[in-house]
C-alpha cells in the first residue's frame, strides 16, 4: 500500500509550496508526477516550475509534450504514470487515479478553499478505508509542516 499524505496549505500558496517538496522528491531519487485538476492550472505550474527561484528551476515536462517518460518530474491531467514516478501530488481538485504502484501520494490542498478543504476529506476517507497509511499535514504560522493526524 502506498503511503498518503495530506498537506493542507494555510499559510503559503501552491506555487510557494510545491517546489520544495518536488525537490525533496526529487533528492530521493525517485521520479515525480503532479496532477492538476485544469489545463490552465497544469501549464501555469509548467511556467513556474521554470522560474519559481532566481538561482534555481525543477527540470520537468508535461503530458503535451514528447519525451514524457524521460521527464523527473512530470505534470499532468491525466491518470497515468508516463515517467514511471514513485510519488504522485494531486493539486487543485485533481480525482486520484489508483494509486497502486507509487511509494507515496501527496494531496495538496488549499485551506481557504471550501470546495479543496471537502474533497480533501472524501479523499481522506477514501484513501483510508483502501488500507492506505493515511497522514496529515497542516502548516503553522511560520509555514513548517506539522503533523496533526
Amino acid at each position: 500500500m502506498a503511503e498518503v499524505l495530506f498537506y493542507h496549505l494555510t499559510e503559503s500558496t501552491l506555487e510557494d509550496a510545491l517546489p520544495g517538496l518536488l525537490e525533496r522528491s526529487l533528492a530521493r531519487g525517485w521520479r515525480a508526477v503532479v496532477q492538476s485538476g485544469t489545463e490552465e492550472r497544469r501549464d501555469a505550474l509548467d511556467v513556474h516550475l521554470w522560474s519559481f527561484r532566481d538561482d534555481s528551476f525543477l527540470a520537468h515536462g508535461t503530458d503535451r509534450e514528447p519525451h514524457a517518460a524521460e521527464q523527473p518530474v512530470l505534470l499532468t491531467i491525466g491518470a497515468e504514470n508516463a515517467n514511471d514516478a514513485q510519488i504522485r501530488f494531486m493539486v487543485d481538485g485533481a480525482v486520484p487515479p489508483d494509486i497502486t504502484g507509487y511509494d507515496r501520494a501527496v494531496f495538496l490542498f488549499d485551506g481557504h478553499d471550501a470546495s479543496q478543504v471537502e474533497a480533501a476529506r472524501g479523499h481522506w476517507k477514501t484513501m483510508k478505508a483502501g488500507g492506505n497509511s493515511v497522514t496529515y499535514w497542516q502548516q503553522t504560522p511560520e509555514k513548517k509542516w506539522e503533523r496533526k493526524a
